[in-house]
């Protein structure tokens, strides 16, 4: 599977010029991919103002159904929205048949105030794209291991092979972003994405990007310059990550649990 990853400044709180900024980098793609990735809220950047930025007429995600058809491809990234006068951290997947799934934030950074703002998400979503089973997150999600690990059922499968995160993490904790993206990848066995924005924000925090994807040994397969926009496509092999869970069956003395 080739999954690429867009690593770009976010226009502060403005929809359509991300919107048009986003078109622009995702026709660059020229390349086959399976999935593209966008950023956490990449309609407005990290934006504790839902009243008026939250989006409840489901535009972007038109638009997403849009890019993802005429590409051919899966198209990821999160979105402030408003359903039912509550306000969601949303991750849509839109996929080229018109069909979508989302995911709601379930951690909501309480240090920015997300969690004044925004309601948490209670369930998480795997998807399949062919053979791969795929467990998107967003951004804070990172710092919860228990709600990111991948269990190992009875019939001896793991419940996803990759987990991908969406974020805004700034620059000043870019060291925990990047450790903890690795201790992700290895504890999970799973191959790990994760994809941050560039620039500063609106509230003046600098973020420095660090995307990367990183394999479950927890080799960095790609990484980003520090603060450089850019668009990288990896190719992600099944056979390679079954064959190291074959010969490292660290699975089958996992821990069982039951999120309550």
């Amino acid at each position: 599977m080739k999954i690429s990853l867009i690593q770009s400044k976010i226009y502060w709180e403005d929809q359509v010029a991300n919107l048009i900024h986003f078109h622009q980098l995702i026709a660059s793609i020229k390349s086959k991919t399976d999935l593209i990735v966008l950023p956490e809220m990449f309609t407005t950047g990290f934006t504790m103002n839902p009243k008026k930025q939250a989006e409840e007429n489901g535009s972007t995600l038109l638009w997403m159904l849009a890019e993802a058809k005429k590409k051919k491809t899966v198209l990821m990234g999160s979105v402030a929205i408003k359903e039912k006068n509550k306000y969601y951290n949303r991750l849509y997947v839109a996929y080229p048949n018109g069909k979508h799934q989302h995911y709601d934030k379930r951690h909501l950074f309480r240090m920015a105030g997300e969690d004044q703002e925004y309601t948490a998400g209670k369930n998480k979503l795997i998807i399949k794209i062919g053979k791969w089973k795929i467990c998107p997150l967003v951004c804070y999600d990172l710092r919860f291991p228990v709600w990111s690990r991948n269990k190992f059922t009875e019939k001896g499968s793991w419940d996803y092979d990759v987990l991908i995160y969406v974020a805004n993490w700034p620059k000043a904790r870019a060291y925990p972003w990047e450790q903890l993206l690795i201790a992700r990848a290895i504890e999970n066995q799973c191959f790990v994405a994760g994809v941050n924005r560039i620039g500063k924000d609106g509230n003046g925090i600098e973020y420095s990007g660090n995307s990367t994807v990183i394999d479950a040994k927890g080799i960095s397969l790609a990484k980003f310059k520090n603060g450089a926009p850019g668009i990288c496509t990896v190719e992600l092999k099944k056979n390679e990550l079954d064959k190291f869970r074959k010969n490292f069956p660290a699975g089958l003395d996992a821990d069982k649990f039951k999120l309550i």
